[in-house]
């Protein structure tokens, strides 16, 4: 999708760990390809997410909906879906919408792998 491009990788002793690197914007016309990419892994019985945001330079309320919306599903798992490496244009509207009490946040990917551990 035009605006938007995901990397997916693994991490932890067995994979266990999804890492998405979005690169681009994550908006109304792009968080299709967000929640797509979740729904495979999820599909794959993976609920531990990491979500590097370090060449992602704006997220909407419509992209920070798509990480929340399996939360629940992540947790119930015993997994999580953490994000790392937020611009400060992308932290703003994180901040500004109160996102901290539902989404954890690390400023270094190491940081968002040890909350695995």
């Amino acid at each position: 999708m035009e605006g938007l491009l995901i990397d997916i990788s693994y991490s932890g002793v067995e994979e266990e760990i999804v890492v998405m690197i979005p690169q681009g914007y994550i908006d109304a016309t792009t968080v299709s390809s967000i929640e797509e990419k979740l729904d495979e892994q999820l599909a794959k019985n993976k609920y531990k997410f990491i979500v590097d945001l370090k060449n992602t330079n704006y997220v909407n309320s419509s992209g920070w909906g798509a990480f929340m919306r399996d939360l629940k599903k992540m947790r119930d798992n015993n997994g999580d879906l953490v994000i790392t490496n937020m611009s400060p244009e992308v932290y703003i509207v994180y901040d500004t919408m109160d996102l901290s009490n539902i989404l954890k946040s690390f400023d270094t990917f190491e940081e968002a792998l040890s909350n695995f551990k």
